[in-house]
């Protein structure tokens, strides 16, 4: 349907009147005419009588009125989504299943009359490219993984570090195992067939298993959260990753065991990306939030790639 066509509709029924619609919409009363002919012919039905009164809607138009302003109501709001400087703050957060859309729930609980655009992208390079064009205000990323710079025009803050814990089922060896250390892991298979090359966890988990003499086992397919926890459940000797934070649900019967990781404690870098000239009202305050409550990263006990620092954006 078309939104012009329905927009002086409502704008003819609002004035009463052809010539008044058509200065108003700032057109000719024959366009005027000729769009609500072309509604008229696409319903099937006569919208308006005409006498020497005005224009006046029919019943058919009546019971089409309330419609049209609904219609342009949330034409309106699908063009606010996406013009810049009225759509809703849009964040990419990896995964809705994450810690860091915990992050950001935590932001929304802080600032309900904030309004947010939550999506998902993939890679890392997809996401940093959004963030530079303006498509999305701010993504959460570890940065940088090898090889890896920010953009000129872009910055970044280390904004919460996801302590690691191994994730087993009740068969497992270490399943009754109040914590563990890395040292204990090296030898040991760890399942984590989303590891996919180039992207900044399977940068992050390979200098992890090199640190520390660990096997991880990429191979899929990846069916997702719910297929790895059935399997992990059933198994003596698989085992993967999560963060301490990731909130995950399993059925009773799987008994899963969720085991801290110490000496050094495995820490998962997270940092915000934003671009420095980014004039959305609501990032500012996400920014902050965001920083006041990171409490830092201990000086010792803790376990981060040499990469996991931000760096600074290149230069011309």
């Amino acid at each position: 349907m078309d939104v012009t066509a329905v927009r002086t509709f409502v704008a003819v029924v609002d004035a009463g009147q052809f010539q008044e619609a058509a200065t108003d919409l700032a057109i000719t009363p024959q366009a005027v005419s000729k769009r609500v002919a072309a509604l008229e012919k696409e319903l099937g039905v006569q919208l308006f009588t005409r006498d020497a009164r005005g224009a006046r809607p029919t019943i058919d138009g009546q019971a089409f009125l309330p419609h049209a302003r609904g219609l342009l109501q949330a034409a309106e709001r699908a063009i606010a989504s996406v013009r810049p400087g009225s759509r809703a703050l849009r964040v990419d957060v990896i995964g809705r299943q994450l810690s860091l859309a915990g992050l950001l729930r935590g932001f929304h609980l802080a600032h309900p009359e904030t309004e947010l655009d939550v999506v998902t992208l993939f890679d890392s390079d997809t996401a940093v490219a959004a963030v530079r064009d303006g498509t999305i205000d701010a993504t959460f990323r570890a940065v940088t993984m090898p090889g890896r710079q920010l953009p000129r025009g872009t910055e970044a803050a280390l904004v919460f570090d996801g302590p690691l814990h191994l994730f087993t089922g009740p068969g497992h060896e270490f399943a009754n195992a109040p914590a563990l250390t890395p040292a204990q892991l090296a030898g040991r298979r760890i399942w984590m067939p989303g590891n996919l090359p180039g992207t900044e966890w399977a940068a992050y988990y390979d200098e992890f298993a090199a640190t520390f003499g660990i096997l991880i086992d990429s191979v899929g397919p990846d069916f997702g959260i719910e297929p790895l926890l059935d399997t992990i459940a059933n198994s003596t000797t698989l085992a993967t990753f999560v963060s301490e934070q990731t909130p995950l649900v399993w059925p009773v019967g799987h008994d899963l065991r969720r085991i801290p990781i110490k000496d050094p404690t495995p820490l998962y870098p997270h940092s915000l990306i934003w671009r420095t000239d980014n004039p959305h009202p609501s990032l500012a305050t996400l920014r902050r939030h965001l920083t006041s409550a990171y409490p830092g990263r201990p000086d010792n006990g803790i376990w981060t790639p040499n990469w996991s620092r931000p760096v600074q954006p290149n230069t011309p």
